[in-house]
């Protein structure tokens, strides 16, 4: 069967959320007067995202809603820095902290410089959108905010509508069906191998690995690795 649609992560494969987490929380601990509190940068960084792990993971479980934890991250993060009274920030003190690392990173928020070419160069031959394991309107505004927002806004399903985070095949599925195409008529591109390639595999769909440092990892027969988006329009045909 043909491919007749793709659809896309978010987060690491269209927009640089990496280099966007970086730059804000180290630009918030440096206004706040904190990254003195840890070793290096580095250090700030690597605790900051096993906060963020650790409580998204919650988040994806349905254990807390997408503001409860960024509210979560907020006192865990503030109560390893030795801050007093973090872990008994209420969440209006919790939110107002987050807010100052979110304008930070929104300000270096930006797509990949091979995301929009891409989609662009999709549009006319593949029905496009995106499946994500986020909150549907922060997708939104952000996908706007980088400009791709119109390639991928008639389906954009995300885990917190949904019901369910990636792996789960369920979540692939409602995405092939917005499209209104059957999962072996639909790729799926993301840069995550365990979410995203395994997961869209195990689904049914064309699985595309987005291994963006060519870290030359094995993969599973079925799996096609791409180290570009660059790349997809011909792997797409082949």
């Amino acid at each position: 069967m043909p491919i007749r649609g793709v659809l896309f992560d978010v987060d690491d494969t269209l927009f640089d959320y990496s280099g966007s987490e970086q730059a804000g929380i180290l630009a918030h601990l440096r206004q706040t007067g904190l990254l003195e509190r840890l070793p290096s940068p580095q250090a700030a960084l690597t605790l900051w995202r096993t906060v963020m792990q650790t409580h998204y993971a919650r988040f994806l479980a349905g254990e807390l809603t997408f503001r409860g934890q960024q509210h979560e991250r907020t006192r865990h993060f503030l109560t390893h820095l030795g801050e007093d009274g973090a872990h008994h920030l209420t969440d209006e003190q919790a939110a107002a902290w987050f807010a100052g690392y979110a304008a930070h990173r929104d300000a270096a928020q930006a797509a990949f410089p091979d995301a929009a070419p891409t989609l662009a160069a999709l549009a006319p031959h593949y029905r496009l959108g995106v499946v994500s394991n986020s909150d549907t309107d922060h997708q939104r505004r952000k996908l706007r905010a980088v400009g791709l927002l119109d390639h991928v806004a008639d389906v954009l399903i995300c885990s917190d509508q949904h019901g369910e985070a990636k792996p789960a095949p369920g979540i692939f599925h409602a995405g092939c069906a917005a499209l209104g195409l059957a999962p072996d008529e639909v790729a799926y591109v993301g840069d995550n191998y365990t979410l995203d390639a395994e997961g869209a595999h195990r689904a049914g769909l064309h699985a595309f690995w987005l291994d963006r440092t060519a870290s030359a990892t094995p993969v599973a027969q079925g799996i096609r690795v791409l180290y570009s988006l660059d790349a997809l329009a011909g792997a797409l045909a082949t």
